[in-house]
């Protein structure tokens, strides 16, 4: 059950039809938790399809929609398969508690994807978060709906390395079956979450088919220590990968500047086949592992931005949450930015006080200047 202080604010709701989402939702997906005291755990997989549904109806707004976990042969466009047979018999006998040798842990995964307690059917949610993304690039490229919405997120993990709380790296599944399967020729994928997507650049840092922008808090404050403006690309993939490392505090104002002076005349130049977001609560100044500045008006303004963006696609676009360490915030900010990008007019007005300065603008502005610097340098998107 929601908490009652979170269930006392749904009834200033006011919500009114604006669009039709595809939420892809499955209750597997809880099982994608670390264990007791590890920092990502399941319960934010229920805590906001119920939030979703006490808010605003599904009829008329979105639709739920399930899905199944893929096998080998999907996991092997984003995986190789001696990453995939240690992941599965590791995660899985964690899960059934038995006890496991770490001595090979370390080559297939970092320390923090190391199960706390007895974890969730970790490998089995991963799977899943996969397989409903497969699911959402049906739907829309189908024209059965203009946008989906799904969970995951897991931007961090590599071909053959999982790390940040990442398994495998549906981000860069969904990119990469939406080129092979659909062949799309443009994918944009924007990242909003706090952390820069490490993983997702690996896959992508040579190909001119997909433009990663990585909008991220300065990676010399936080994991995973890349993402500087600096890196660019290579090779065909020069200029395709835009990096915008924004201070610590950077907050709603700072965020706006970032979307009208760099990702709205870089997206427009692209002119994408679709978009790709992924990111959840972390950029709100009370996450607890992260030091950015966002509101929850806030993520309602970069969901209203990227429903812009969408513009160019026909509004086609697939939506990824999953980050946030603060479960308070979490509901209210994922709410917010989902509103933003589906145009619901809905009360998501948290019950805590928000803190309205951006003390980072200034510093913003520099970094915006850098990395329009940068990519003039090598004759990308700006004169």
């Amino acid at each position: 059950m929601l908490p009652e202080k979170i269930l006392a604010h749904l009834a200033k709701s006011c919500p009114e039809v604006r669009a039709m989402l595809a939420v892809m939702y499955h209750e597997g997906l809880q099982e994608y938790d670390f264990g007791p005291g590890h920092p990502l755990q399941g319960n934010r997989f229920r805590i906001f399809p119920e939030f979703l549904k006490k808010t605003l109806p599904e009829d008329g707004n979105y639709r739920f929609f399930p899905g199944e976990a893929v096998g080998d042969e999907d996991l092997r466009l984003i995986c190789t398969q001696e990453y995939i047979d240690f992941t599965r018999e590791y995660f899985r006998a964690a899960h059934a508690g038995l006890t496991v040798s770490q001595s090979r842990f370390g080559r297939y995964h970092s320390m923090d994807n190391l199960p706390q307690g007895r974890p969730g059917k970790l490998e089995e949610a991963a799977r899943l978060i996969i397989g409903l993304e497969k699911r959402a690039c049906e739907l829309v490229m189908a024209g059965e709906y203009p946008g989906a919405l799904c969970f995951g997120g897991l931007h961090h993990a590599k071909p053959g390395y999982g790390e940040g709380f990442c398994i495998y790296n549906d981000v860069a599944f969904t990119a990469k079956h939406l080129l092979e399967k659909y062949g799309l020729e443009r994918v944009l994928v924007l990242d909003t979450d706090a952390h820069a997507g490490n993983g997702t650049a690996e896959y992508f840092y040579e190909s001119d088919r997909v433009l990663l922008i990585d909008i991220h808090q300065d990676p010399r404050t936080l994991y995973p220590g890349t993402g500087f403006a600096s890196e660019l690309g290579r090779g065909p993939g020069l200029g395709y990968t835009v990096n915008i490392p924004v201070p610590p505090g950077a907050g709603d104002r700072s965020y706006e500047l970032v979307f009208d002076e760099l990702i709205e005349p870089v997206v427009w130049k692209f002119q994408p086949q679709i978009i790709v977001r992924n990111g959840g609560s972390d950029p709100h100044f009370a996450d607890d592992l992260t030091g950015l500045g966002l509101t929850v008006a806030g993520f309602n303004m970069i969901g209203r931005k990227v429903r812009k963006l969408a513009e160019v696609c026909a509004g086609r676009h697939i939506d990824i949450l999953g980050s946030g360490y603060n479960l308070e915030v979490l509901p209210y900010a994922w709410m917010s930015l989902v509103a933003g990008i589906a145009d619901f007019k809905v009360d998501v007005r948290p019950p805590f006080e928000e803190a309205a300065s951006d003390r980072a603008v200034a510093h913003t502005e520099k970094v915006v200047e850098e990395v329009k610097k940068n990519l003039r340098k090598i004759g990308k998107y700006f004169a």
